[in-house]
């Protein structure tokens, strides 16, 4: 089984999790995962190709914005809400009813 590397709580920086923010693909992703759920990759829709999308989770995943777990040849994703928090205060809070919002005017 391939090992997929999360950076550790104190190893999250907020330039490199800001910047993966900074993507609309990604804040699509954001969005998908804002209720807590853990999603397979297959049932996020974005408009975007299975190698870009993986692309984008790769980021969100190294930057620490989400964390990916592997059940055979399937792939679950999850926000690591509770890590950012610990790291970076209100930071989530604040960002996730914008990324709603903005979700709203599309």
């Amino acid at each position: 089984m391939k090992t997929t590397h999360h950076p550790a709580v104190a190893q999250l920086s907020l330039p490199t999790v800001l910047s993966a923010l900074g993507d609309p693909v990604r804040l699509r992703i954001v969005r998908s995962l804002a209720d807590g759920r853990e999603l397979g990759w297959g049932e996020l829709t974005v408009p975007v190709g299975k190698s870009t999308l993986s692309h984008h989770l790769k980021v969100l995943r190294a930057a620490g914005v989400t964390r990916t777990r592997e059940e055979g040849t399937r792939c679950y994703v999850r926000l690591r809400l509770d890590d950012l928090e610990q790291r970076f205060p209100g930071l989530m809070a604040g960002v996730l009813p914008a990324v709603v919002a903005e979700a709203g005017e599309e």
